[in-house]
């Protein structure tokens, strides 16, 4: 019997560390700001960045400067991603936090579907309207999608494929904080089409059932970007 109970107790204690460590793990001290130190980084990886000396931080290394910017929207997909993780603010190792702009341009400007592995997404928008969405995991690939105006919030779970589109007639800006440092994204056409080296012609054919064809010419404007 008090076998079972340990066991059981192992079990909770598990699966309550798997839900405290969903996203970055927390830090061990005040903070620990990025430090690029090429010699450290010859020798040794680490699971985010190295610590700066505390005696060396600066109020600079928690700041970053022009959010308030238009990025340009001038892009085959009519959208301008400003980023703000740890590569901006050195602060933020450890933290577990990130901030992006997102500016859309008028009539259709597009964030491309795409997932982020390592973070879940809180969206609001700024300026104009949004059709946003995201897509469940197999087997029932569930659409999620709402109409977002000024003021209006939305959540992409973390690895979930979404996306977000102008719908308006006016440029759009949202802002949205991500719970990682670092949550990377993966843009599904660009992954897929634009592979390096790409993904063989026998693979894509069979995974989106046409032919080479249309392979081809889903590929063309991925390959011209990166050769």
């Amino acid at each position: 019997m008090r076998t079972v109970s340990y066991f059981a107790g192992f079990v909770l204690l598990a699966l309550v560390s798997a839900g405290v460590f969903a996203s970055d793990p927390r830090p061990l001290q005040d903070f620990c700001v990025a430090i690029n130190d090429q010699m450290l980084a010859n020798n040794a990886f680490v699971n985010g960045k190295f610590c700066k000396d505390p005696n060396l931080v600066k109020a600079e290394d928690f700041f970053f400067a022009g959010l308030n910017v238009p990025g340009n929207t001038n892009t085959p997909t009519g959208s301008n991603v400003t980023t703000v993780n740890v590569i901006q603010i050195p602060g933020l190792n450890t933290l577990g936090i990130s901030l992006v702009r997102i500016d859309y341009a008028p009539n259709g400007g597009l964030n491309p579907p795409h997932t982020h592995p390592r973070g879940t997404e809180i969206l609001t928008v700024i300026e104009g309207t949004l059709n946003v969405g995201f897509v469940t995991s197999n087997p029932n690939n569930t659409l999620f999608t709402k109409v977002l105006n000024k003021g209006d919030v939305f959540v992409f779970p973390i690895g979930l494929i979404h996306f977000q589109q102008n719908i308006g007639k006016t440029p759009a800006v949202a802002i949205a904080g991500l719970s990682s440092q670092n949550p990377g994204v993966i843009t599904i056409a660009d992954a897929v089409f634009g592979s390096r080296p790409a993904i063989s012609l026998d693979v894509l054919t069979r995974a989106f059932q046409v032919g080479a064809a249309v392979i081809k010419l889903l590929q063309a404007p991925f390959l011209r970007v990166l050769y």
